[in-house]
């Protein structure tokens, strides 16, 4: 199995940062706001998959390049 890794930075408008988080696979980050979750996935196999996720009803999961071109779409002028 090759060895897949990549980082994760977060920061906030506080000046909190925490940089160089390291994964191997796959990594979150969970925003809590009041009750609700917003969460959002990135998992490195043999493509770059992406999960972002409102609650169980409302998600999106594709690869990194199925996200870029659905908002490239979403910020196109009509």
């Amino acid at each position: 199995m090759s060895e897949i890794e990549m980082t994760t930075e977060m920061r906030t408008d506080y000046d909190c940062e925490a940089t160089g988080l390291p994964a191997q696979r796959w990594a979150e980050a969970v925003f809590k706001i009041g009750d609700e979750e917003l969460v959002m996935e990135v998992s490195v196999e043999k493509d770059v998959i992406v999960a972002i996720m409102a609650d169980e009803q409302t998600a999106w999961k594709g690869t990194l390049e199925g996200l870029k071109q659905m908002l490239k779409d979403a910020i196109r002028p009509k």
